[in-house]
């Protein structure tokens, strides 16, 4: 950039207008560069994503022809208690395996 030739207060004030300047242009260019990863375009896949129930899923297919109210709320209830007791061996699972790992880490502590 040009140099000022002046006063010397006049050049200390230019050049923190200056700064100021750059500073501004910094953070637009942020802001800019924030937007760009916002707006950006993801595969299609991501775009237009499903949301895949299980339960529903599973109703639908064990479910033929019509079927009174209370047979779809049992089959329903059914369903729902079998995909929890499901969930709650798999947490029992990963519980087991988190605990034998904590052991395994202990019983390496203890040999050193």
């Amino acid at each position: 950039m040009a140099h000022y030739k002046g006063a010397a207060s006049e050049a200390g004030r230019a050049m923190q207008l200056m700064k100021k300047r750059e500073k501004a242009q910094q953070e637009i260019e942020l802001r800019k560069k924030k937007i760009e990863e916002d707006l950006k375009i993801d595969k299609i896949e991501n775009k237009f994503a499903t949301h895949y129930d299980a339960v529903e899923q599973q109703l639908k297919s064990s479910t033929i022809g019509l079927v009174t109210l209370d047979e779809m709320k049992a089959k329903q209830e059914h369903i729902v208690r079998e995909r929890e007791k499901k969930l709650a061996q798999k947490k029992a699972e990963k519980e087991k395996e988190r605990q034998k790992e904590i052991e395994a880490k202990q019983a390496q502590k203890n040999k050193q």
